[in-house]
């Protein structure tokens, strides 16, 4: 539960803590969205509906093949996480829909705490639903997500990267995690020296 979650996450003042969503789509499609709470940075995640969707007849409990069942989204988070340095994997905190579920073998393998929110309380990820709203500029509701390729949502979550922030007093969501990056390095390396 969020109330777990460390308090360092809540007030902002050390990154490396997300907040996580998917935006829904037409036709079971979806993008997962993921917001650094600290920086504002945004990672969009790819999620390709799986083999055999439209073909196989849904059935109750069967495979979930619209691309954001819980084992393609924990693999497909997984994948988005890596990318990141150790020290900006502290922890996730996602809504109480079943996308996530499998979300132990998601910390497991990825290192990345979870945590959820409390039910009906969207405002305890308010950067993530924040962020979710600028995003339907670019993806308007009613319509199928799984039109937009990898490259192309990449392009958009870095539109929003490089989008001055008045509460990050001007600057880019890039610039303050590149600034906390740079420091962080510039702060090893003193003390290896």
């Amino acid at each position: 539960m969020i109330s777990s979650r460390p308090a360092e996450a809540e007030d902002r003042a050390v990154p490396g803590h997300w907040e996580g969503d998917l935006i829904i789509g037409l036709n079971r499609s979806a993008i997962g969205t993921l917001v650094e709470r600290s920086s504002r940075f945004t990672m969009l995640v790819h999620l390709p509906r799986e083999n055999g969707y439209g073909l196989i007849p849904r059935t109750r409990n069967g495979p979930a093949l619209g691309g954001y069942g819980a084992v393609t989204m924990a693999n497909a988070l997984k994948k988005t996480v890596t990318t990141l340095p150790a020290h900006l994997k502290q922890s996730l905190t996602w809504d109480r829909g079943k996308g996530l579920s499998d979300h132990a073998r998601f910390t497991i393998e990825s290192g990345v705490k979870v945590f959820f929110a409390d039910p009906r309380s969207p405002w305890q990820r308010g950067t993530n639903d924040n962020k979710n709203g600028l995003l339907r500029q670019y993806f308007p509701k009613g319509t199928d997500l799984s039109r937009w390729s990898a490259p192309e949502i990449h392009a958009v979550a870095n539109a929003l990267n490089t989008r001055p922030r008045k509460t990050l007093g001007w600057m880019t969501p890039a610039e303050a995690l590149n600034k906390y990056l740079k420091s962080s390095q510039q702060a090893s390396v003193a003390t290896t020296g």
